[in-house]
């Protein structure tokens, strides 16, 4: 089985065309394998393909003008 990674994001979303923002970047990034992102939770969850580093989700979540809170990577706390 190939080695994948598990981030997580904690980004300010305040309605749903914010989580919408958030899951339409995710849902076109390459090597994004799944996603959950959840407006209640303020949450951005992606399980990734080794290939798919940190910084590169990091970077597309922020780029929907969305700030993020605080992020992990494979469980280890992040700079975001």
């Amino acid at each position: 089985m190939s080695a994948e990674h598990n981030y997580k994001f904690d980004v300010k979303m305040t309605c749903g065309g914010c989580s919408g923002a958030v899951t339409r970047v995710l849902s076109k990034l390459d090597g994004v394998k799944s996603f959950d992102v959840s407006l209640e939770k303020q949450t951005a969850e992606v399980v990734a393909e080794e290939s798919l580093d940190y910084t590169t989700v990091l970077e597309k979540i922020k780029k929907t003008g969305k700030e993020v809170r605080s992020g992990e990577a494979d469980g280890k706390t992040m700079e975001v």
